[in-house]
């Protein structure tokens, strides 16, 4: 593989969190760890003292002894009760976020002091109407008195709390209540629909609903008090037991009459007098905190279970060494709450940095409107996504030329493959080349990243810079089959790591982290966890994604799902390395493409379809058609050159703007999908089936003069 072109490189790296980090640990171990890669090796090799080592850099609350080692390393993953980190300390989730620890473990405000800005909230249209700030005192009075509410209303711990609402100030607070009470929290965005909302809520049967009255995006506005009543309704309906009601979250300036909803009332009449004193449940390292959701698009959602422990230790490592955030940086992460990244948008406030909640489009009224809110709020950390910056591209709007970027230092990307053209455009036209691109992938399952930036490392076109600290992985030879005794017995098979660095294959989770879930809830004996992580290769989580690491740099390149890969005539490669053809060289013409395998029970061999969704004025032709095939020839091999390319008109995505691959690649492969509730637009999948008969698989031509 040849090396890449580099596009940012630190101008400082030994002031950085990371490298005074990486100090420590040599004056720990009287080990000479020359770069980051060295680090990474002793973080996997030595995983018992690496996150102690960690634990005890990073301010966290906590009390107890820390033991040692503080897990067994010899334990397999895939064992039942999985191993158990840090027993014997006690934690809580909302007393790290409100509040920093001392050496010792007790709590402190410095760096989160009460007049001190915790939480700005911004509504789409920013400079349309006021734009709300709250201080650290604000925000631990506000959770103190609902916390107090919720306790007096019957919430214990280990009970569950559910939200449908947008991302602001009341919907941080409901979070931070429910875990200051050890209950478990659980989020879902306003746009899904009720059966994607229930079929989240059903399983997990909360106490409590809290949930907006009403959402805007794109200007409109939308009454949501009907699919309150509707979610409420099929609560009763499916007998949850636990379910007392719901809260209606005021979402404009007067709340709205919900008396005709059942089972619900007013926040302000569910606050009631509670008082504003900050009782903190309890809680141990390894207890239960939150749930968050697989994407579910050919079913029912998994419903993951996350550590408080966990999520605070593998908090602070990302954010503080990975991606350089500390008491003095401002973080706008652009999510839903129903996307794991609106944990990590809440996970900057572990470290005291201001956090702003965006609701709404980013591109209303105009699309440099969100990017005067980077100046005017002094953004130092920018969260988005390969479609944000995708559509910034498109639109010809270089921010660096909108606005004052002169704070911002770094922009994470995560949610789908970031193209090699947009890790260029972003260096060449559309951001300061001092800002370091971070490129993450990792996600729900394991409430972190596997690949991820770091700022001792140069960015280089492609993947992600590095693999996380304490996430040992490798990448195993995906063209193996089981042998004939683990046919017979059904057990994983022996999986091996390919031939030589730099070849594809899975990545595979080789350690036990401290943000493997608990569990998943309602999963008795643990049966749909091993089999989602540990049924493929004995010993070792799979994680189902397709990577390649580049031997010389290190870097990590997302191919896409495994699940998703393409495997024509047994040549494997990624559904990404055709999209970044498409969005490299037809960035005018086409709109966004889904590229899968098709291989009906009729077929012998599986081969490539590609959709392509046409921009407005441009049209889809034969001639369109070949130089779509010339150009991945040119850029790939002639292998990849999908054997048809046809046009559509929408392309499944989630209500998070994920590309949907897989539900595709079923139905044009003969067979029916049930669409989940987590689709944005689930109606898109009716227009694929006639691609599963043969006299659909026919592709424009030419007429002839």
């Amino acid at each position: 593989m040849s090396t890449p072109r580099k596009l940012w490189g630190h101008p400082s790296p030994t002031t950085t969190q990371l490298w005074k980090f990486k100090t420590h640990i040599e004056s720990l171990t009287s080990q000479s760890l020359p770069d980051y890669h060295s680090l990474y090796t002793y973080s996997i090799t030595h995983r018992s003292d690496f996150w102690t080592a960690a634990f005890n850099f990073f301010p966290i609350v906590y009390s107890g002894s820390i033991p040692t080692p503080c897990f067994d390393e010899s334990a397999r993953m895939d064992t039942i009760p999985r191993p158990s980190w840090f027993s014997g300390v006690r934690t809580n989730f909302a007393e790290n976020i409100l509040f920093s620890g001392r050496p010792d473990g007790t709590r402190t405000t410095k760096g989160k002091e009460d007049s001190k800005i915790a939480v700005t909230q911004v509504r789409e249209g920013s400079f349309l109407e006021p734009i709300i700030h709250i201080t650290w005192g604000e925000l631990r009075t506000r959770v103190a008195r609902l916390s107090n509410a919720m306790r007096a209303r019957g919430v214990r711990k280990g009970d569950r709390v559910a939200l449908v609402a947008s991302t602001s100030i009341d919907t941080l607070t409901v979070f931070l209540a429910t875990t200051t009470l050890g209950a478990l929290f659980s989020s879902s965005s306003t746009d899904m629909g009720v059966k994607g909302i229930l079929d989240r809520l059903v399983q997990i049967r909360p106490k409590w609903l809290f949930m907006d009255e009403g959402a805007v995006y794109n200007g409109v506005t939308i009454d949501l008090r009907s699919k309150m009543g509707e979610v409420v309704a099929g609560m009763s309906s499916a007998r949850i037991e636990e379910f007392v009601g719901a809260v209606s979250m005021r979402r404009f300036g007067t709340a709205m009459d919900v008396s005709g909803v059942p089972r619900c009332e007013m926040w302000d009449e569910f606050l009631g007098e509670a008082g504003d004193e900050l009782v903190f449940e309890d809680c141990e390292f390894n207890d239960p905190f939150i749930i968050v959701y697989s994407s579910g698009t050919t079913g029912q959602p998994k419903c993951i279970v996350h550590s408080i422990g966990g999520v605070v230790l593998n908090g602070h490592k990302e954010g503080r060494l990975h991606r350089e955030i500390d008491e003095n940086s401002t973080q706008l992460q652009y999510t839903t709450t129903g996307w794991i990244m609106y944990l990590g948008s809440v996970q900057a406030l572990l470290m005291g940095a201001r956090m702003i909640t965006y609701d709404g489009s980013p591109f209303l009224p105009d699309p440099r409107n969100f990017l005067r809110l980077l100046e005017r709020e002094g953004v130092t950390h920018l969260g988005t996504s390969p479609r944000y910056l995708g559509t910034l591209q498109q639109s010809n709007i270089a921010p660096r030329e909108v606005v004052d970027l002169s704070k911002l230092r770094v922009v994470t990307c995560t949610g789908m493959v970031l193209s090699e053209a947009l890790f260029e455009w972003f260096y060449d036209v559309g951001f300061p080349g001092r800002v370091q691109l971070d490129n993450i992938s990792g996600g729900t399952d394991l409430a972190g990243a596997w690949g991820t930036g770091c700022p001792i490392l140069p960015v280089y076109v492609g993947g992600c810079q590095c693999l996380s600290l304490g996430m040992p992985v490798k990448v195993y030879d995906s063209t193996q089959e089981p042998s004939e005794e683990e046919l017979r017995t059904g057990q994983p098979m022996k999986g091996s790591e390919v031939e030589r660095e730099g070849e594809p294959g899975d990545l595979v989770g080789t350690g036990a982290f401290p943000t493997m879930p608990l569990y998943f809830f309602g999963d008795e004996g643990g049966k749909k966890y091993f089999d989602s992580y540990f049924a493929k290769y004995d010993g070792v989580w799979t994680h189902g994604d397709f990577i390649q690491i580049h031997p010389v740099t290190k870097q990590v390149m997302f191919l896409g799902r495994a699940d998703g890969v393409l495997n024509p005539s047994g040549v494997r490669f990624g559904s990404s390395e055709i999209y970044s053809v498409i969005e490299k060289h037809f960035p005018d013409s086409i709109a966004a493409s889904i590229c899968v395998g098709q291989r009906r029970p009729q077929d012998s061999d599986e081969r490539v379809l590609l959709f392509v969704l046409m921009k407005p004025g441009h049209r889809f032709t034969a001639r369109l058609i070949r130089d779509i095939k010339a150009r991945i020839a040119e850029e790939t091999s002639k292998r990849h050159v999908p054997k048809f390319v046809f046009e559509t008109k929408d392309i499944p995505t989630t209500v998070n703007g994920k590309l949907v691959e897989l539900p595709v690649k079923s139905i044009v492969s003969g067979k029916k999908v049930k669409p989940s509730g987590t689709l944005l637009n689930p109606e898109s999948l009716e227009f694929y089936y006639q691609f599963a008969q043969d006299e659909n698989l026919k592709e424009p031509v030419e007429a002839k003069l």
